[in-house]
């Protein structure tokens, strides 16, 4: 009887775990599949894009494709825009939400539950294009409203809510005896930020990297209405969508597959080589705080 039912739920666990493996199966698989359509596209010339379109294995890899989008669709250029803009966008966040996170939650102020509570209630407002046009109007007045500077202000100095909650979760799982054992030594609340608190900080510092680097590349709206009358200081992806809307498109969607591949590359690699110190940053900020 011990040896049936041993086999019964040997049996059952067996099935049970056949089931979560086709489960994920599926759903990596519906996940990835337009990525891999898309990378596949990218080396398709325009005619078998545009009449195979249910092949996703191109018959003949066309790498005339990249250095067309490269060179001549100015996609080296749009790059280069978007590293310029994401860099100082993540470098920015990163000291704006720790700083905030750490005041936040070591300091003591008068009003300090108030404003946490001011800056938490934006996270449920959701006004979606209407901040388009204060937005402009705020950087046109300081004169940096046909500039990627614009956006790169406005990202920086707008405090992500759900990025200062993870950042103020993390500093909370960081011990307070810490904190008076540098008051011990002399060090003032900065100096103790500075010096102990933020190299503490690797795993929320990599989460907080990759989660702003991948919404700052990814941006659309903004940097397009930002750089409208300024074409040369396009990022990638307005420089993808802006192809799409030209009298060309119906001979560019290589170059539009090519484009989008280029844009995945920095993302894919970002997330590799930060993998394990992001997930830490998570489960930290998660679990411990």
């Amino acid at each position: 009887m011990k040896d049936t039912k041993l086999r019964s739920k040997s049996t059952r666990a067996v099935i049970g775990k056949i089931i979560i493996y086709l489960v994920i199966a599926f759903i990596m698989v519906f996940t990835m599949f337009p990525l891999i359509y898309t990378f596949f596209g990218s080396f398709k010339s325009n005619a078998e894009l545009l009449t195979n379109a249910h092949k996703v294995i191109p018959e003949e890899f066309q790498i005339s494709n990249y250095v067309n989008a490269w060179e001549n669709a100015n996609f080296a250029q749009y790059t280069w825009n978007s590293i310029a803009m994401a860099v100082p966008i993540v470098i920015g966040t990163i000291i704006s939400i720790t700083v905030s996170a750490y005041v936040f939650e070591r300091g003591h102020f008068p009003g300090k539950k108030f404003l946490f509570v001011l800056i938490t209630s934006s996270m449920f407002i959701s006004l979606g294009s209407l901040t388009l046009y204060p937005l402009f109007r705020i950087a046109k007045g300081f004169g940096i409203n046909k500039s990627l500077w614009g956006v790169i202000i406005i990202r920086v100095l707008g405090i992500n809510v759900t990025n200062l909650y993870v950042a103020k979760s993390y500093m909370r799982s960081i011990s307070t005896e810490i904190d008076d054992a540098a008051k011990i030594d002399g060090c003032s609340f900065f100096s103790i930020f500075t010096r102990i608190i933020f190299p503490l900080c690797k795993p929320l510092i990599a989460t907080l990297g990759i989660l702003e680097f991948r919404f700052a590349w990814n941006d659309y709206l903004l940097p397009m209405v930002f750089t409208m009358s300024n074409k040369a200081r396009m990022p990638l992806v307005v420089g993808i969508m802006g192809l799409k809307a030209t009298e060309e498109a119906a001979s560019s969607w290589t170059l539009m597959l090519a484009g989008t591949t280029i844009s995945l590359i920095p993302i894919i690699l970002v997330y590799i080589f930060f993998n394990r110190l992001f997930i830490d940053g998570l489960t930290s900020g998660a679990v411990k705080g």
